[in-house]
């Protein structure tokens, strides 16, 4: 089954004041995550964890972790990552994972990252003990691991519990380390949405479109910025011709063969210049969601066998882990509501409409193969649903 990318319908709406304070306490957490260091996640009755991402675990650190709290650290991965190692099925929201005589640092990198698999034990797993939490997940490790997760680094997180703290705030204080509030990181990609805004814009005539002005967008925690490159002056009283396009280092910049980004990219800058306007958003969403890094590992995993959605699954990711709301709220700012789309993804279609925009026509957008990218394109369409004609 394919997960359809997230808009988060089913997400309790934050209050308007709170947005600021949830965008800004995130992304302070993910940066420390992203430098090696713990932070305390606090969850609801007083509950609280001191966590740090998987992949910069070290004996060091987690014998720190063993000290601050005099328990045993634990590893949480996603159900995804649990099943494909043969360890839960997919049916819960993340696998807690322990040993009965503790887990050494490698172990814990060897099984939250596939590229390390290898040099785990053959008995390891008769040392495991592994607990399914099941949905909604919205505890302190299931934070820790999807605030890993947001910040680009691998879907998991090594958590202890914080006991005998009277006061979380004061005892993260004297550490010296940041605290999160679990509801601030589960809401985080809906505030950072709400407070998308536009943020600066130039003319910038391009070859073969001489009106054309680049429209750059920024959510108010001053993180991943998106861009509209508006072609001619579209008639907002009329479908515009539209393509959202996710950024692709590799595709759009390198040529990469692997993928058919880079022809995707400018075959709709083509038909836009064609038609005579329309707009090519920009979003900020490398690797269907999963940041460059983890691009790069996914590739590698392909380089092994796996297709382009399996060796994100391995990874410990959803298929596709694209949000589809910031392109909503770009459209709205930029005045449009009715599209014609270019895409070849009926969930881009669907989630825009969700989102409340409407979609007039889907307009195919497809590009001849090669070699390198015609197993990934079929992948797509048998797979995924992605629809080449």
């Amino acid at each position: 089954m394919v997960d359809t990318p997230k808009d988060f319908q089913s997400v309790r709406e934050l209050p308007a004041t709170r947005v600021p304070f949830t965008v800004l306490a995130v992304e302070r957490a993910m940066a420390e995550l992203r430098r090696g260091r713990c932070v305390v996640v606090r969850g609801g009755g007083g509950h609280a964890v001191l966590a740090i991402a998987a992949e910069a675990m070290s004996e060091d650190a987690l014998s720190l972790m063993t000290e601050a709290s005099g328990q045993e650290p634990i590893l949480g991965i996603t159900a995804r990552r649990a099943s494909v190692l043969g360890l839960a099925d997919t049916a819960g929201k993340i696998a807690m994972i322990s040993g009965l005589d503790g887990l050494s640092a490698e172990e814990i990198s060897a099984i939250a990252n596939p590229l390390l698999e290898a040099t785990l034990s053959d008995d390891y797993r008769s040392r495991l003990v592994v607990t399914v939490r099941n949905e909604p997940g919205h505890d302190c490790a299931s934070a820790a691991v999807t605030l890993s997760k947001l910040a680009r680094l691998l879907p998991a997180a090594v958590v202890v519990p914080i006991v005998d703290a009277d006061d979380i705030h004061a005892w993260a204080n004297r550490r010296d380390l940041l605290s999160v509030d679990t509801a601030d990181v589960f809401q985080f990609e809906r505030a950072a949405v709400r407070s998308l805004q536009r943020v600066g814009e130039a003319r910038v005539p391009l070859e073969g479109a001489d009106d054309t002005k680049i429209v750059a967008f920024r959510p108010a925690d001053g993180g991943r910025e998106h861009l509209a490159i508006v072609i001619g002056n579209p008639d907002d009283s009329e479908p515009v011709l539209v393509r959202l396009h996710s950024e692709c280092f590799t595709g759009d910049l390198l040529g990469s063969l692997r993928c058919d980004c880079g022809d995707q990219l400018q075959g709709a800058m083509n038909e836009i210049k064609k038609s005579g306007s329309g707009v090519l958003l920009y979003l900020a969403q490398e690797g269907r969601g999963i940041g460059l890094i983890n691009k790069l590992r996914a590739y590698q995993l392909q380089d092994a066998g796996f297709d382009t959605m399996d060796a994100n699954e391995q990874l410990g990711f959803d298929a596709d882990e694209r949000v589809y709301m910031p392109a909503a709220k770009m459209l709205g700012l930029l005045g449009i509501s009715q599209v014609r789309l270019m895409t070849n993804n009926p969930d881009k279609v669907a989630a825009l409409e969700r989102s409340g925009v409407n979609i007039v026509e889907r307009v195919v957008h497809a590009f001849p193969s090669n070699e390198h990218n015609e197993f990934y394109l079929h992948t797509k369409a048998s797979r995924s649903g992605h629809q080449f004609g």
